[in-house]
C-alpha cells in the first residue's frame, strides 16, 4: 500500500515579504516623515513557531520585544486552554473527568469559546462538531502514521460524537464517558482573536497582519496606504502557487479549510483531513477549498470547515446568519464568490473559471 503524506500553508501575504526566519525591522522611505510618523511607518518582521505551527508577525510600530510578547500570548492560549494532549489545559482537564458525572468550572474566556462552538455546530446542522477529535486521530492524517481506518474502528468512535453530548451551563460544563473535546478545528482561528486583541491593546502598534499557521488577522490600516494583500493557495498546484487573491483594507480574518492541506493517498485515492462528523469519513461534498472573510477568528475557522463539509449552496443560508464572506473552489475547478468580496478578489489561475 503506498501512502503519501502532503502539508501545505495555507495563505501567502505578498504585500511585503512575510515569509522570513527570526526578525527584521523594515525602513521604507521616510525623508519626508517627522519622528512620530517614522515609527508608525516601521514594519517589523518576526516568524516563530508556537501552537505546534508557524506565526508570521508584520507590525507597524513595533519590535522584537512586542513581537515575541505576542508569540508568548498564543503559548499561553494553547498550554492554559486550547490543547487536548497538555495537562495543564482546560481542554484536557474536561476530557480526563469526562464520565465522572461533575460539572468542571471553566474560565470565562472557555466558557465563551465553547458557546459560539456549539451555535455553529447547531447552525450547521453538525457539519461542525468539535467531538469528532477521536476520529480524526484514529484517521491520523497529519500525524507520522496516517492510515485507512476499518469501518469497524470509525463506527466505534462516531457513536460517542456529537456536540450535543457538551453540556454547557454557565461557567460549568460535563461530559458523558467516551466523549472527548477538540478544539483543534479553531485553535488557529482563536488565536488570531487573541493576536487582535494584543494588537489593539499595545499603543506602539499602528497596524498589522499575523498569520496563525494560515489563519490571517489584519488589524487597522496600512500608514502608507493601499490594501492588505493576501494570496489565496491554488488547491491543485502542488508548487503551492496562487489561486487569486484578496485585497482587504482594515480588520478582517481570514480562514481556509482545503483537501490540499494535509492527505494521504492510497492506491490512487486521495483521503483528506476535513472530517464529516456524520459519516467519519473525509468529506465529499464537491468542494476542494473554502476561504471565508468574517469579523471574528474563531468564526472564520469554524465556518470554513462547516462549509466545507457542507458543500456550496448549503453553506449560502450559513453564511448569511454569521455575515460573512466566501471563496468557494469545487473539483471541477469552478471559483463561486459571495456578493461581499466581489470587488475584493481578482483570479490570477487560468485554470480556474469564475462563476457569477
Amino acid at each position: 500500500m503506498k501512502i503519501k503524506f502532503k502539508l501545505n500553508f495555507i495563505f501567502c501575504i505578498f504585500s511585503f515579504l512575510i515569509l522570513l526566519t527570526g526578525c527584521q525591522s523594515i525602513k521604507e522611505d521616510d525623508s519626508t516623515l517627522n519622528n512620530e510618523q517614522k515609527r508608525d511607518t516601521e514594519i517589523y518582521t518576526h516568524t516563530d513557531i508556537a501552537m505546534g505551527t508557524v506565526i508570521s508577525e508584520v507590525l507597524y510600530g513595533g519590535d522584537e520585544t512586542i513581537a515575541k510578547a505576542g508569540m508568548n500570548k498564543l503559548t499561553e492560549l494553547e498550554e492554559g486552554i486550547l490543547s487536548w494532549s497538555i495537562e495543564t489545559s482546560e481542554i484536557n482537564k474536561i476530557n480526563t473527568q469526562a464520565g465522572s458525572g461533575e460539572d468542571i468550572e471553566i474560565s470565562w474566556r472557555l466558557e465563551e469559546y465553547l458557546a459560539k462552538i456549539l451555535q455553529v455546530s447547531k447552525d450547521s446542522n453538525g457539519a461542525f462538531d468539535p467531538t469528532i477529535g477521536m476520529i480524526t486521530r484514529l484517521w491520523g492524517i497529519d500525524s507520522e502514521d496516517p492510515k485507512v481506518p476499518d469501518d469497524s474502528e470509525i463506527q466505534a468512535l462516531l457513536k460517542n460524537a456529537g456536540y450535543e453530548n457538551i453540556d454547557l451551563q454557565g461557567n460549568e460544563v460535563k461530559l458523558p464517558s467516551d466523549v472527548s473535546i477538540d478544539l483543534g478545528a479553531v485553535g488557529k482561528g482563536i488565536g488570531t482573536d487573541i493576536m487582535m486583541d494584543f494588537m489593539q491593546e499595545n499603543e506602539d502598534i499602528k497596524a498589522g497582519v499575523i498569520s496563525v499557521g494560515g489563519s490571517i488577522v489584519t488589524y487597522g490600516n496600512k500608514p502608507e496606504g493601499g490594501a492588505w494583500k493576501v494570496g489565496i493557495t491554488d488547491p491543485r498546484d502542488k508548487e503551492g502557487g496562487l489561486l487569486g487573491s484578496l485585497q482587504l483594507e482594515g480588520d478582517h480574518y481570514i480562514s481556509t479549510s482545503g483537501d490540499y492541506e494535509k492527505y494521504i493517498e492510497v492506491e490512487g485515492k486521495r483521503y483528506h483531513h476535513i472530517m464529516d462528523p456524520k459519516t467519519g469519513y473525509p468529506a465529499n461534498s464537491g468542494l476542494i477549498s473554502v476561504t471565508i472573510v468574517c469579523d471574528s477568528g474563531l468564526l472564520s475557522d469554524a465556518l470554513s470547515t462547516a462549509c466545507f463539509v457542507l458543500g456550496y449552496e448549503e453553506s449560502l443560508p450559513l453564511l448569511e446568519t454569521y455575515h460573512a464572506q466566501a471563496v468557494f473552489v469545487d473539483n471541477n475547478q469552478n471559483v463561486y464568490i459571495t456578493d461581499g468580496l466581489i470587488d475584493c478578489f481578482k483570479l490570477v489561475s487560468d485554470n480556474y473559471i469564475f462563476v457569477e
